[in-house]
Formats: C-alpha cells, sequence, structure tokens
C-alpha cells in the first residue's frame, strides 16, 4: 500500500473516526451483552490452568507419575491448543463466528469428561489433546467475535472481556481445588477436571442467542443482516450506516450497492490467505505480523503460566509447606489477577494500549527480579527467613497484579483489532498459535529449568526477557486506542517509523475538526 493511498483514504474517514471520539457515546446495551456472552468462552482455558495447578500435587500422587510426566502432562495442553487455534481461523470463515464458539464448547465439553473418567496417564494425555483443541478455538474466536460486535469506543473496554474470563476461570479452578482437596485422591481430581464440563454446556446454549458478526456477514454478502446487527450495537443509525459503508469498502463491495445480498467477488472462506500474510506480506501486514508474534511470545515468555501453574511449587519453595496454605495462597493469587483484570477494563480506552503495556511489562520486569532474589536468598538460607517469605508471596502477587492490569488484556484486545478484514481469523490463529506454544514450552520445562539454574535464576531469566519486551513494544508498537478495525492497518508499515504516520493521521483529523 503507497502512503499517498493511506492519506486519501483517512481524509475519507477521519469524519467517522471523529464521530467516535468527540460524542464519547454510552456503552450500548446489546454489544456489551453479546461481547460478554461470547467472551465467557474463555472460561474454558482459565479453568483448565486453574484446576492443573492443584490437581496434579493429587495426579501425582494417585498416578505415581514422575516430575518429568508432571510437566508433560501440565503443558500439553498448550500445544494441543495449537491444532485448535489454527483450525479455528479457516474454520470461522467457514461456518462463522457464533457456531465456531458452539463447536468450541463442544469439543471441550467431551474433553473434560473424558479427563474426569481418565483412568492412567495415557488416557488422561489423551482427554487434554481432545480439551486443547476445544481451548484452541475458544482462544482465537472469541476475541475476533467481540472485536468485530463491539463500537471504536468502547472495543478496549469490551475485547478486554475474554481475559476478564480467563482469570474467572483460574479463580474457579483454584476454588475447585481446594473445595475437593479433602475427599479421596482417586476422587477429587477427576471431579475437579471433570466439572469443567458444567460450564461449557451452558455457553453453547447461550452463544445461540447471539447475533453473528456484522463483519463475517458483509463477506458472505449479507449485507441487509451486517446493517441489523450494527443497527443494534451501534449508537445511531448514521453512525451504523459509515461502519457499514467501511466495511463493504474492505471486503471490496462498491459503496452505490444498497441490495441486502450481494455477490461478493473476493475470497471470503480464508483461500489464499495465508500467502498473504506469510508468502506475501505487505510492508503493513508485515509489521502487523510482527507486532502481533511479538506481544504474544513476551506476554507468555515472561513466565505467567509458570506462576500460575506452579504456584503450589513456588511457595513450597518459599516455605509455605503445608497442602492447604499453598492452596489458599493460590486462591489468593487469582483473586488479586480477576480484580486487576476488571481494572484494566477501564483504562485501556482512557490511557491506551501502547502506554499500558509499557507500563506492564516494565513493573513485571522489576517485580520479577525481586521474586528471583528473594527466592535465591530462602534457596541459601538454612534458617526460615520471615521477611524473605514475605517478599516472595508480596512479589508473586505484584506480578500477577500488574500482568492482569496490562499484558493479559492487551494482547487479546491489540491482537483482535490490528490485522485487515480479509486476515483477521487466520492472523488472530497465528498469534494463539505462537501464544499456546511459548506456553507449552515454559509450563513443560519450568521444572527441569529451575532444577537446573535455581528456583531463583528461573525468574532472573524471566525478568531480563520481560525488560527485552519492553524495548520490543516501546520500538514497534503503535497506539491504535480510538481507532476503528477499518483505520487501525493505516498506523502500520513501518517497522521502526510508524510515529510520522501516526502524527500525519492525528494532523488530519484535528484538521477535519477545524
Amino acid at each position: 500500500m503507497e502512503v499517498a493511498n493511506k492519506d486519501m483514504e483517512v481524509d475519507n474517514k477521519s469524519t467517522f473516526a471523529d464521530l467516535e471520539l468527540t460524542k464519547q457515546p454510552k456503552m450500548n446495551k446489546f454489544a456489551f451483552a453479546f461481547a460478554i456472552l461470547a467472551s465467557l468462552t474463555s472460561i474454558l482455558l482459565g479453568y483448565d490452568i486453574g484446576v492443573m495447578s492443584g490437581a496434579i500435587i493429587f495426579i501425582k500422587e494417585d498416578l505415581k507419575i514422575s516430575d518429568v510426566e508432571v510437566e508433560i502432562l501440565v503443558g500439553i495442553l498448550n500445544l494441543y491448543c495449537l491444532v485448535g487455534s489454527c483450525a479455528a481461523g479457516r474454520t470461522s470463515d467457514w461456518i462463522g463466528r457464533r457456531y465456531t464458539i458452539v463447536l468450541a464448547n463442544a469439543i471441550f465439553f467431551v474433553g473434560s469428561l473424558l479427563m474426569g473418567f481418565s483412568t492412567n496417564y495415557a488416557f488422561l494425555m489423551f482427554s487434554r489433546f481432545v480439551a486443547g483443541i476445544g481451548v484452541g478455538f475458544a482462544c482465537m474466536i472469541a476475541p475476533v467475535y467481540t472485536a468485530e460486535i463491539s463500537p471504536a469506543s468502547s472495543r478496549g473496554f469490551l475485547t478486554s472481556f475474554p481475559e476478564v474470563s480467563i482469570n474467572c476461570g483460574i479463580l474457579l479452578g483454584y476454588v475447585s481445588n481446594y473445595a475437593f482437596s479433602k475427599l479421596p485422591v482417586n476422587i477429587g481430581w477427576r471431579l475437579m477436571l471433570g466439572i469443567g464440563a458444567v460450564p461449557s454446556v451452558f455457553l453453547a446454549l447461550v452463544v445461540l442467542a447471539m447475533p453473528e458478526s456484522p463483519r463475517w456477514l458483509v463477506m458472505q454478502g449479507r449485507v441487509g443482516e451486517a446493517k441489523t446487527v450494527l443497527d443494534k450495537t451501534l449508537g445511531t443509525k448514521e453512525e451504523a450506516q459509515l461502519r457499514l459503508n467501511d466495511i463493504k469498502e474492505a471486503a471490496g463491495i462498491p459503496q452505490d450497492c444498497t441490495n441486502d445480498i450481494v455477490q461478493v467477488q473476493k475470497r471470503t472462506h480464508g483461500e489464499g490467505v495465508w500467502q498473504e500474510l506469510l508468502l506475501h506480506p505487505t510492508p503493513t501486514v508485515r509489521h502487523i505480523l510482527i507486532c502481533a508474534v511479538g506481544i504474544h511470545f513476551f506476554q507468555q515468555s515472561s513466565g505467567i503460566d509458570a506462576i500460575v501453574l506452579y504456584s503450589p511449587r513456588i511457595f513450597d519453595k518459599a516455605g509455605i509447606t503445608s497442602s492447604n496454605g499453598k492452596l489458599l495462597a493460590t486462591i489468593a493469587v487469582g483473586f488479586v489477577k480477576t480484580i486487576f483484570i476488571l481494572v484494566a477494563t477501564f483504562l485501556l480506552d482512557r490511557i491506551g494500549r501502547r502506554a499500558l503495556a509499557l507500563s506492564s511489562i516494565g513493573g513485571m520486569a522489576a517485580s520479577l527480579a525481586t521474586l528471583g532474589f528473594s527466592l535465591t536468598i530462602i534457596d541459601h538460607s538454612e534458617a526460615k527467613l520471615g521477611w524473605a517469605i514475605g517478599l516472595c508471596m508480596t512479589m508473586v502477587l505484584t506480578f500477577v497484579a500488574l500482568f492482569s492490569i496490562g499484558m493479559g488484556p492487551i494482547t487479546s484486545v491489540y491482537m483482535s483489532e490490528i490485522f485487515p478484514l480479509k486476515l483477521r481469523a487466520q492472523g488472530v490463529s497465528i498469534g494463539v498459535a505462537v501464544n499456546r506454544v511459548t506456553s507449552g514450552v515454559i509450563t513443560m520445562t519450568f521444572i527441569s529449568l529451575y532444577k537446573a539454574i535455581t528456583i531463583g535464576g528461573a525468574f532472573f531469566l524471566f525478568a531480563g526477557i520481560a525488560a527485552t519486551g519492553w524495548v520490543f513494544f516501546y520500538v514497534c508498537m503503535p497506539e491504535t486506542r480510538g481507532t476503528t478495525l477499518e483505520e487501525v492497518e493505516w498506523l502500520f508499515g513501518k517497522l521502526v517509523g510508524w510515529r510520522e504516520d501516526a502524527k500525519k493521521m492525528k494532523i488530519k483529523e484535528v484538521n477535519a475538526n477545524a
């Protein structure tokens, strides 16, 4: 795409951006409700992460498995997610966003039941494969649908809901661990895992009450249905018409075409998209893809899943030895994560994605370094040091709070809004794949890592990765707050010179207002 063309397009679209940014419309109740329903699917991933942190204690005791088998069992679901997230992009372009959410819940339902009835390690591994495919579908489709249904003025708030759901799921998993921990070992962990099938049934049913994504409808030529959805989810009919015009342009439909159903000539089921993303990307798409892969990589490689999944082991290393004490401490972790993700939902559209990301990952690096220091002191001390244990607990809670207020929600929000319409589903699936593979590598090697370089050394390593992530975000990541999904791509194209284009867009918006 040429810069001159960008300037012409921005002139035509600045009026709509001004409409959304200057009026600050009230939250649309339909968009709010639909975003919540779609985002609840992400509870599936959160619950599995939370419940496995405690269930693995009892699984190890019951099935008599080694530490290597423990870390493989805990982390393998993230690699299994890769299958689901890669398939979900094409599937959602084929059957629609809504039915893909239903499919995600159905697959996870089967996986949860299988985990609950697992009789040995091999059966449990197969069950997690099935559940992992469902989680991969959910991770990809929830943010995509939410972004496509949300007004630009509240998109940051609404598209942070999937991360809120993940944190609620983690907290529920921790509570489930504690609730069933008093049962016989061979029954308790099976109930912890199997009960995850219950919410998936409810979610699959309520999703049917949601409308289809208006952007997907336009890609199928169903313009009349798309306009009906936009009229519901945006503030005024004028705003809905402006948004529809932008979507039609992105889908290659002439503006003078007013039919409710039109013949779309462009590829609408994902054909050829992989070539445009990976083999022959434009400078804009290349910049977007680098940012998408980078934000997902640094989110997970900073060690969040290691802390969430292995928090009982970390607290054991810190000096908390009782099973009840460790499980209650993990509930505190889940509670803090949930509280701060709720705070983040109100900051994304006020402070912006970039500022929150930089503040969050900078604080994470500092808290990880301090956690590494406290664990190193405890590891080298023969006496029990109360202050070091307190510092360790404080840094774990600080880390998850900083993650939840920034890097947690921003990753899904940013990812779901930067890709052009025809590349969005597959682009998001690439990001989710990177996210889950990175998480899988971290969680499947964490025990071996801290045995090799000490528990403190592992967190010093995570701190260094987080610091590198701060530099990456500062150099490469444009701010997207307040722009429509159709305008966002104009911010990309120059990996380190994007600020110039962003300033030009701002100047044009100011001139349009004058």
